[in-house]
């Protein structure tokens, strides 16, 4: 019999490097396996799916159409209006990321538009369908307050935002923080060390 999902507020959410001793072995392998995931580029979203050896959980937690952004967003992407997206990405009820993205409704098609509203697939998906590039940038003050006002656990150590380029121009400000569930299945000792 299938248990019903854990409510989203009940996921085990930890600091990256939480529960790890710090002169430890596996400390100072979960630090490299952070700055692998702070420094790829590719979709941070298969590697989720990798460490979880299979789909992951995708909880949309607050999203919007809103023209009421950081001012430092405005400056990145162009427009007015905004879908506001918080996503939570876990597996066996632990997070492995907690996600903010803001996106420029105007440089955005209707399907996409309608694919982010729907709620039903993480952006990351998107990067196997359509032509994209990553430009890393500096996280912004205003946008990582907001993404752990929502979620909770700031971890300034494991945060990282890019914008994502479509052929058309500059769609996405995406900022991800990487959770103590990105450790799941690793050699860090136990399945939740």
């Amino acid at each position: 019999m299938n248990r019903p999902p854990t409510p989203v507020e009940a996921l085990v959410r930890r600091r990256f490097l939480d529960g790890l001793p710090p002169d430890d072995p596996t400390t100072a392998w979960a630090r490299h396996w952070l700055r692998v995931l702070l420094e790829q580029d590719g979709s941070a979203t298969l590697l989720c799916e990798l460490v979880a050896g299979g789909p992951i959980r995708l909880d949309v937690t607050h999203q919007i159409i809103t023209d009421d952004v950081p001012d430092e967003v405005r400056r990145q992407l162009p427009g007015d209006a905004f879908i506001e997206r918080q996503v939570c990405l876990s597996f066996d009820d632990e997070v492995m990321m907690d996600n903010l993205t803001y996106v420029a409704c105007d440089r955005i098609d209707p399907a996409l538009r309608q694919y982010l509203l729907d709620g039903t697939a993480p952006i990351g998906h998107l990067f196997d369908q359509r032509w994209t590039r990553k430009q890393t940038v500096e996280p912004i003050d205003d946008v990582v307050a907001r993404l752990w006002g929502r979620s909770g656990l700031p971890d300034p150590a494991a945060v990282r935002a890019y914008l994502l380029q479509m052929p058309e121009s500059t769609c996405m400000l995406i900022t991800e923080t990487f959770r103590a569930g990105m450790r799941w299945r690793l050699p860090t000792g136990s399945s939740r060390a």
